[in-house]
């Protein structure tokens, strides 16, 4: 599978290096990348499809493949357009794909596969980020339909989104219970994105924040039963964090070889930086950072091909991606010195987007929670 493996990494590269490295500039510039543009373009080499079976139009590929579509993408230095890509891929849809209807899936995933849908996942509100149990957004059910009120923040895809899987509060019940996921269509009267959000970085990934009021949607867009939507969640949760793994090892490793490659050409007291001990050893340690992640995803792709549960080291993984995701960005920019700290330089976007890995997706913090409770802890 190995040469296999690495004909499909040109494959995806050059795919890379035609339809998102020659425009990020500009989309960070503007704020937003046309997805409805490049998806299409993506699912014509069947790399929406990657993880998805045959029955619901997608490749069926080993994890192996998406984790190479992944890495690629991190080497671009086009972090906004990556995250968008994996929203599509690995939050938006895996909860429609396990427990979906045929009609559900037909009616939604088929389109995102092939990228004519662009979708979202819409979790967190203004009082409820990683607290995730504290959402307040609720469904009423009357007759048939559910009718939705509340608001969702940060939402990833939300100004160009076709459809939304949203979990709200299905029943009176508190806490961990009493949630579902739903589709939530775009154009459903009562739903409004209020505001597109302006962030330090992944500037051409748009984010906004939802309104609904009175927003009415079929009972039969539920995923799953009614009432799993935390569980079915936490499951989605595993893939988003092992979606970042992939592509943070793809884009550690490229930024720690432009790295390397500049300290040959920068000279420093009559010598190049590459004659350094420190910036040496603490690029050769960060290698070695890199390494392990990739090493650990590698795992997580046997362990899931096997049926295994991976939500230990998918929460390791994520921890030590978003850390090393910082270290090797301060790094790059120290190394580079003033220049680095330009916007001219590509170690300037880099840094702001490498700040986003230890919050998005589950804080650091929660990390360490969910470790620590795993380890028999009560915090």
């Amino acid at each position: 599978m190995q040469s296999e493996l690495e004909q499909f990494r040109a494959m995806v590269r050059s795919v890379v290096s035609t339809e998102i490295e020659p425009h990020i500039d500009a989309w960070e510039a503007e704020g937003i990348f046309p997805a409805h543009e490049l998806f299409p373009k993506l699912a014509a080499h069947g790399l929406l499809g990657l993880g998805f079976g045959p029955e619901d139009g997608g490749e069926g590929a080993p994890l192996e493949y998406q984790m190479v579509f992944s890495e690629e993408l991190g080497r671009g230095n086009a972090a906004g357009v990556t995250m968008a890509i994996n929203v599509q891929m690995h939050m938006a849809t895996p909860s429609l794909a396990q427990f979906g209807t045929p009609a559900l899936k037909a009616k939604y995933l088929a389109p995102a596969i092939r990228g004519e849908h662009v979708a979202a996942i819409a979790v967190t509100e203004p009082d409820a980020g990683s607290d995730v149990a504290g959402i307040t957004t609720k469904a009423e059910r009357d007759g048939d339909d559910w009718v939705i009120s509340g608001a969702k923040t940060f939402i990833t895809n939300a100004t160009q989104a076709d459809w939304f899987c949203m979990l709200v509060r299905t029943s009176d019940e508190g806490g961990y219970r009493g949630m579902s996921q739903i589709i939530v269509p775009a154009d459903t009267p009562g739903f409004e994105v209020v505001r597109k959000l302006d962030k330090v970085g992944n500037r051409s990934s748009d984010t906004a924040e939802l309104r609904l009021d009175g927003a009415r949607v079929p009972v039969s867009n539920t995923i799953g039963e009614i009432g799993r939507g935390f569980q079915q969640q936490m499951s989605q949760f595993v893939i988003e964090r092992l979606s970042a793994c992939f592509s943070i090892a793809g884009s550690a490793e490229w930024a720690l070889a432009k790295t390397r490659d500049y300290l040959k050409l920068r000279e420093v007291f009559g010598e190049p930086l590459e004659r350094r001990q420190y910036p040496v050893f603490k690029l050769t340690e960060l290698s070695a950072d890199v390494e392990l992640l990739k090493a650990l995803n590698e795992k997580m792709c046997r362990m899931l091909n096997n049926g295994e549960d991976i939500t230990r080291e998918a929460t390791v993984g994520k921890l030590h991606a978003g850390r090393t995701y910082r270290n090797v960005a301060d790094a790059a920019m120290q190394f580079h010195g003033g220049i680095g700290y330009m916007e001219e330089s590509w170690t300037a976007r880099y840094y702001r987007d490498a700040r986003l890995s230890s919050i998005g997706g589950g804080a650091d913090e929660v990390m360490l929670q969910v470790l620590a409770r795993m380890d028999g802890y009560t915090v």
